[in-house]
């Protein structure tokens, strides 16, 4: 466990839930050694509001979005600081879809991004486009994959930004349906990567059975879509279409890191939701992956019946080195009923896994 990062993420005031936590430094730096002055932290659906007493106070509030900045690399609640924008005195999103393919109702929730240090250290960010369709736990669908650019300098919580429909949204069939954005590797010298081919690995996760693709694209050419490849099984090919699962049972967020022995880890929740952190290992960032192992059980945090925990990814930046700092989500099939009971529930726990 790691209880230092766990604990940095149970507040009583303002932000006191999210899921997604996506840690992006600001340096570019990907890597362990990456010593980033400041932490660039993004989350989903987030809840604002007070407990007092371990209690839910009333005029709590769920926004689609929220992002945090740490100072140092180190879990110090007081070098965390929450953002999100207001209207009046009520909390809003941060991001929110104003793109020509928006829909009404559409909302933002987060997938990875990154310090693009060749595009003038703007900040990349996936954004999927998410329409609510019932009241039930899971009545939500994606509809839209947007491209968010956040120029250098630009203040925090980013009045400014530029936001782009993109092609990365797939919709194969009824039940292969996915997007890319899920996790991105920087494989570049000046991210940090020890053996650096100059190219991002864009993740994206398609169907029920949560299969794996990749593609990759030079940083320079991140935001011409035409320079993208996506490997096909046999080579790197320039049609979406070609891509092909390269493992299965991953969860819509992960993480690919490189490994002190050089393999790369990929990081997530066994098929999405489950009790196991697991890991594949690869020579490569595209593969081939290996069998599943599991490294944590997350029993502990789910603390009732109708408790459940997803989207498991590393944070390297943040990690000593020879580690893995790693977080997973934990949530509640009977979400606002609980919230009442458990306050806290809705937060990121962390682990870390040491590697000889």
């Amino acid at each position: 466990m790691a209880a230092d990062w766990t604990n940095l993420f149970y507040k009583s005031s303002g932000w006191f839930g999210g899921d997604g936590i996506y840690t992006i430094p600001m340096n570019g730096v990907e890597s362990s050694k990456s010593k980033s002055k400041r932490t660039l932290i993004i989350f989903s659906d987030t809840m604002i509001g007070e407990i007092k007493e371990g209690k839910l106070q009333p005029d709590s509030k769920m926004i689609h979005n929220a992002v945090a900045l740490l100072d140092g690399n180190y879990p110090d609640p007081k070098n965390l600081n929450f953002y999100w924008k207001k209207e009046g005195l009520q909390p809003q999103s941060v991001f929110i879809p104003k793109t020509p393919n928006t829909g009404a109702g559409d909302y933002y929730w987060l997938g990875d991004g990154f310090v693009n240090q060749e595009v003038n250290n703007s900040i990349f960010i996936f954004a999927y486009r998410v329409k609510t369709i019932s009241d039930a736990a899971f009545g939500f669908e994606e509809v839209g994959n947007t491209l968010l650019k956040i120029k250098s300098g630009e203040p925090i919580p980013f009045k400014n930004y530029e936001q782009k429909d993109t092609p990365f949204f797939l919709d194969r069939t009824e039940s292969e349906k996915g997007s890319f954005g899920a996790g991105i590797f920087v494989n570049t010298t000046m991210a940090g990567a020890s053996k650096p081919d100059g190219y991002l690995y864009i993740y994206g996760v398609l169907g029920q059975a949560k299969k794996l693709l990749v593609a990759r694209v030079k940083p320079k050419d991140f935001e011409d879509y035409s320079t993208w490849t996506y490997w096909d099984g046999n080579n790197w090919n320039p049609k979406i279409t070609t891509a092909a699962p390269v493992t299965d049972q991953v969860s819509n967020e992960l993480s690919v890191s490189e490994l002190p022995d050089g393999r790369y880890a990929l990081i997530f929740q066994q098929s999405g939701l489950g009790r196991n952190v697991c890991m594949r290992l690869g020579e490569t960032p595209f593969g081939p992956f290996g069998p599943v192992i599991n490294i944590w059980d997350t029993s502990e945090a789910l603390e009732l019946k109708g408790f459940y925990s997803y989207n498991a990814k590393a944070h390297p930046s943040l990690s000593a080195k020879g580690e893995l700092l790693i977080s997973y989500n934990v949530n509640s099939f009977n979400f606002f009923e609980d919230l009442k009971t458990y306050p806290n529930l809705y937060r990121p726990r962390f682990i870390k896994v040491k590697f000889e």
